[in-house]
């Protein structure tokens, strides 16, 4: 089923009934994009280290729509930074989402592969940056006023969906670390894990 790729194709299958049954298209016209860097068990292979996370393991690259729902994701070593993980996730969903429109990203996703990634999906590739970005060089003082913290969690307008994927996902046991010796074991769980979601919302009243 795995090797099929089945699991995925389920996950299509329940994403565009729930966005349907809650009055939505079933084709997403929006998404967005970011990573997760987990920690793997030993003696598993394809391993790499994120110096920024400070993460032995892999890296999590999805896509979702507007609503948090999983659209595609890679799993690749995490010594891979955002926008060479990235590729491999626009390469994989390249004609397959026609009714995007538009993606978000953070920081991570900026230079060459902004305009790249907007090309390869004919897409607004927007990066999202904090609000207090700008605040904080040309009026920090304003900040300060505040008592303003930017190392303290803040909510980032687009940026949260993404994130509450990862949260949601991440109560699964099995993906709570990488335990799996081939990624595409390690997709798969991903995809399992958003279809039970979804059929937890299509059968609840």
């Amino acid at each position: 089923m795995r090797r099929e790729g089945l699991w995925e194709d389920i996950n299509a299958q329940l994403r565009a009934y729930y966005r349907v049954s809650i009055g939505r298209s079933p084709d997403a016209h929006a998404a967005i994009i970011d990573s997760q860097s987990v920690k793997a068990t030993e003696c598993r292979s394809e391993r790499g280290f994120d110096g920024h996370k400070k993460v032995n393991g892999r890296k999590r690259h999805i896509l979702v729509d507007t609503l948090g729902l999983l659209l595609k994701v890679i799993v690749h070593p995490a010594n891979l930074v955002d926008r060479e993980g990235g590729k491999l996730l626009i390469d994989a969903v390249k004609g397959r989402f026609p009714a995007l429109e538009i993606v978000w990203a953070d920081q991570g996703y900026t230079g060459k592969f902004k305009s790249w990634a907007a090309a390869q999906l004919h897409v607004d590739f927007v990066v999202v940056y904090p609000p207090w970005r700008q605040m904080r060089r040309y009026f920090p003082e304003l900040l300060e006023q505040q008592g303003f913290d930017s190392k303290a969690f803040h909510v980032i307008p687009r940026r949260w969906v993404v994130e509450r994927t990862f949260a949601w996902l991440g109560r699964n046991r099995r993906l709570s670390k990488d335990y799996e010796t081939l990624r595409e074991t390690e997709e798969m769980w991903y995809y399992l894990a958003m279809s039970r979601i979804l059929l937890q919302r299509l059968v609840s009243p």
